[in-house]
């Protein structure tokens, strides 16, 4: 399966993977791993294609899946009930076989695990929960903030991230130096999510940051794209504390 292992130094016991728009069953336009049920899919190839995620992965439990908003919200698992789907764009956890996950079609999903291996969290960060502080959010259920580590998954790259100056002005408001991840693009502005995102984290304390090489716009064979196709499928990535 031609899905993204991070390329990090995480301790030996966690387990993470961010999935590409191969391996499933969906037909088009969410062909063919879409493992989003909010888009217009029929529901049983969704549900085979987790059950496919699930079992590559040898996953322990079920993803905790999110009902994502573009918010701040982050859960704590594992959850009061499996069939709960909670309004949130973050999960953490320090249990272990509990699996943290967040969906994307451009937004940039941001997996965290401490160098102990204790706990880990992933945040779903569109540019609204950027800017909102998701990121912060997540790390504040951390310990120690100082021994985090995080990676970041594919995501809108800075050459297809065509945003206004309203969106730029929130970015500086709460980072003077957020103009350096935006470049003049006729009367618009080109936004490097990734430099962005690097920056809040850096500014909350977590220097060591992997990942951010993929563009889901560009690259059409291997991920789904919001911007680029609209109606589209999800792909997802995880992280769990493993206990084999």
């Amino acid at each position: 399966m031609n899905w993204i292992q991070p390329n990090w130094p995480a301790p030996a016991n966690i387990k993470a993977v961010s999935t590409t728009r191969e391996g499933g069953v969906s037909a088009s336009p969410f062909d063919s791993l879409n493992l989003g049920n909010h888009v217009g899919d029929h529901s049983d190839h969704v549900a085979q294609n987790r059950a496919v995620l699930a079992e590559v992965m040898e996953m322990p439990t079920a993803p905790a899946w999110l009902n994502q908003v573009h918010g701040t919200e982050v859960m704590t698992l594992p959850l009061s009930s499996a069939s709960e789907v909670p309004d949130a764009d973050a999960s953490f956890t320090s249990v272990e076989d509990q699996v943290c996950v967040v969906m994307t079609a451009d937004c940039l999903p941001v997996l965290f695990c401490n160098e102990e291996g204790t706990q880990v969290g992933a945040a779903h960060a569109g540019w609204r929960g950027l800017v909102n502080g998701v990121l912060e959010e997540t790390l504040a259920k951390f310990d120690d903030k100082s021994t985090v580590m995080a990676w970041m998954g594919p995501a809108i790259g800075a050459t297809a991230f065509e945003v206004g100056g309203e969106v730029r002005e929130q970015f500086i408001a709460a980072n003077p130096e957020a103009h350096l991840a935006f470049q003049p693009h006729n009367d618009r502005w080109l936004a490097d999510i990734y430099l962005l995102a690097k920056q809040r984290l850096a500014i909350a304390g977590v220097t060591k940051v992997y990942g951010g090489e993929h563009c889901t716009v560009s690259d059409p064979q291997r991920f789904f794209s919001y911007r680029r196709e609209n109606c589209t499928g999800r792909q997802a990535s995880c992280i769990w504390i493993s206990s084999r």
